[in-house]
C-alpha cells in the first residue's frame, strides 16, 4: 500500500478502569478520513482475556466505515489489563495494516516478568509481544508495526499526528474513552 493512500484510519483504546475491576472493559475506535472524525465504534473485551484481536477486528468488519479504512492505530499492544492483540493476525484478517504507538517505550523486562508469573495464558501473550518485535522509535512515538514498512510508519503517524506526536485517531479516542467511563476525560494518552 502506499504511504499517500492512507488516508482513512481508526484509533483504538480501552476504557480506563480500576485496579480491581474484574470483566469486561469498554474499548473505544475513532474513525477518521484525513483530519476529520467520522465516526466513532464501540465494543467491550474482557479484562486479561484473550478477544481484543477478534474484538476489533468485528468492530472494523461489522461497522460502515470498514470498507474505507485503510489503516488501524492501536494505542499499546495490550488493552484492558493484558488482553494481547495479535497484530500480525489483526493485519490479516482486516487485510490492512496495524500500528501499535505508545508514547514512551514500554518495560519489556517487566511485563514479560508479570505475564509469565502472575497472568493466566501468560506464555503465549509475551509470544505475541515478542512476535510485534522490540518497539522502533519513529516521529517522536514508540510503534510496533504489521504491514507497513518504517518509512511507511513515519508517514503515516505524520500525517495523522496533527495537536501532539500521538495520531489523532489515538488521541480522540483516548478523550472519548475517558469520558465515557469517569464523566470527564482525562490527560493525554
Amino acid at each position: 500500500m502506499k504511504p499517500s493512500k492512507l488516508s482513512h484510519a481508526v484509533g483504538f483504546d480501552d476504557f480506563p478502569f480500576p485496579r480491581d475491576h474484574r470483566g469486561d472493559v469498554g474499548v473505544v475506535g475513532a474513525v477518521y478520513a484525513g483530519a476529520r472524525l467520522e465516526g466513532v465504534l464501540r465494543g467491550e473485551i474482557r479484562r486479561d482475556g484473550l478477544n481484543s484481536t477478534a474484538t476489533i477486528a468485528r468492530l472494523v468488519q461489522q461497522s460502515k466505515f470498514g470498507a474505507n479504512l485503510q489503516l488501524v492505530f492501536l494505542q499499546g499492544i495490550a488493552m484492558a489489563g493484558f488482553n494481547v492483540v495479535d497484530i500480525h493476525h489483526l493485519a490479516e484478517l482486516l487485510e490492512r495494516p496495524v500500528l501499535v504507538v505508545t508514547r514512551r517505550m514500554p518495560d519489556l523486562e517487566a511485563i514479560r516478568n508479570t505475564l509469565l508469573s502472575k497472568v493466566p495464558g501468560g506464555k503465549r501473550k509475551w509470544a505475541l509481544i515478542e512476535r510485534a518485535g522490540i518497539p522502533e522509535r519513529v516521529a517522536g512515538v514508540y510503534v510496533q508495526r504489521a504491514g507497513l514498512s518504517l518509512e511507511q510508519t513515519e508517514q503515516a503517524i505524520r500525517r495523522f499526528a496533527l495537536h501532539s506526536n500521538i495520531p489523532e485517531p489515538l488521541r480522540t479516542a483516548h478523550l472519548i474513552a475517558g469520558g465515557i467511563a469517569t464523566g470527564q476525560s482525562r490527560a493525554r494518552p
